[in-house]
């Protein structure tokens, strides 16, 4: 299993809920094409899954 997840912005949010607005922009994301890395714990995992249609997600 991997320490960190890459997580990558791909599709805009301007037609998302605001719930998933606020996970996107909780994840540190804001503009599209932006990757951070976060830790792969739980809670970012559950983060990720609700925003899943918006993100990729790799492992490192």
């Amino acid at each position: 299993m991997a320490d960190k997840l890459k997580v990558t912005l791909v599709k805009s949010t301007i037609g998302a809920i605001p719930k998933q607005r606020a996970t996107v922009e909780a994840l540190g994301l804001k503009k599209i094409g932006k990757t951070v890395e976060l830790p792969n714990n739980d809670a970012v995992k559950g983060m990720v899954w609700h925003v899943r249609h918006l993100v990729k997600v790799e492992e490192i």
